[in-house]
């Protein structure tokens, strides 16, 4: 890979996502033939968790064990960025100790710190502007399920959060029709589409409307997230007036492609944001796309600490 770091989906080339999701099929086939490959004996990840997950920190240790290494979970309370010990300090310190980091908290500002102050690999675990390794298992899920990228339409319903930009960037720079549906006050902002669509190869890759029906219309994935992430707990009555009408339910789900695909990263408000039919449904491949955080994240961090 070209970068040092996956700070954004923006620090990627083309030929960066290429052979990415080349080397994560060749590791998720060699996972499936119970074969060991121990691509990262002897080297550690340190993680640095200001917000918890279950699926980023077990894809992430898991991603670890299976490669042969080694991870440490650091919680707020073991370091307390930047109150405890300055962002600059703990990323020079770390970098001594462990061969990448990874860190999922609230302010972009506090990653882009850390790596610059880094001499290691950072991964961006998530950050309240961008969640990088989510697309790129989605899309990857999506490459694998439909055969190919090309003449894809991904249909986002939902607010224009980390998952939704991250999402929206990958899809511009693999060409896929991406169509957001977002309640007003809850839209992509202009500067970013603006960035996004200077990576776009097409002019008409990024488009953003309000009506869901619209952009579900002919789509062959649906994608939704929470309608409440993880601070913004104060706004629960406020989000649930706001996205009324934002739902992926079976009406909704019915304009789309007979084949189409649903998407969710989890967690789900179930009887929220999406329906219990449609994401238990046939259509649904919530789990598959789970599953594959963890085969894109041996393959890059392969790729980042290897190299």
């Amino acid at each position: 890979m070209q970068c040092k770091d996956l700070i954004t989906i923006a620090d990627l080339s083309l030929e960066d996502v290429d052979e990415l999701f080349a080397l994560t099929t060749e590791m998720k086939e060699s996972y499936r033939r119970n074969e060991v490959d121990h691509y990262l004996v002897g080297k550690t990840l340190g993680m640095i968790f200001e917000k918890s997950s279950m699926r980023t920190r077990v894809s992430f240790e898991a991603a670890m064990t299976q490669l042969g290494g080694h991870a440490i979970y650091l919680t707020k309370q073991d370091i307390n960025l930047g109150v405890r010990e300055s962002v600059k300090d703990v990323a020079a310190v770390l970098s001594r100790y462990v061969d990448c980091i990874t860190i999922r908290t609230y302010a972009h500002e506090t990653v882009v710190e850390l790596a610059k102050s880094s001499s290691v690999p950072v991964i961006n675990a998530l950050s309240d502007y961008t969640h990088p390794c989510q697309a790129l298992a989605d899309l990857y899920t999506i490459k694998e399920k439909k055969g190919t990228l090309e003449d894809i339409k991904l249909a986002f319903v939902g607010d224009g959060n980390n998952v939704a930009r991250s999402l929206a960037l990958l899809c511009a720079k693999l060409n896929v029709s991406y169509q957001i549906a977002s309640p007003e006050n809850y839209e992509l902002s202009t500067e970013f589409l603006e960035l996004a669509r200077a990576t776009a190869t097409s002019s008409t890759c990024i488009e953003q409307y309000r009506e869901p029906k619209k952009v579900v219309r002919n789509a062959d994935i649906i994608y939704t997230d929470t309608w409440i992430s993880m601070g913004k707990e104060k706004e629960v009555e406020t989000r649930r007036n706001d996205f009324k009408g934002y739902q992926v339910n079976s009406e909704l789900v019915s304009y789309a492609k007979e084949d189409v695909l649903v998407m969710h990263c989890l967690p789900a408000h179930r009887g929220e944001e999406i329906t219990d039919d449609v994401i238990d449904g046939q259509n649904s491949i919530v789990y598959d796309q789970a599953e594959n955080r963890l085969h894109i994240q041996k393959a890059l961090l392969k790729l980042l600490i290897c190299e």
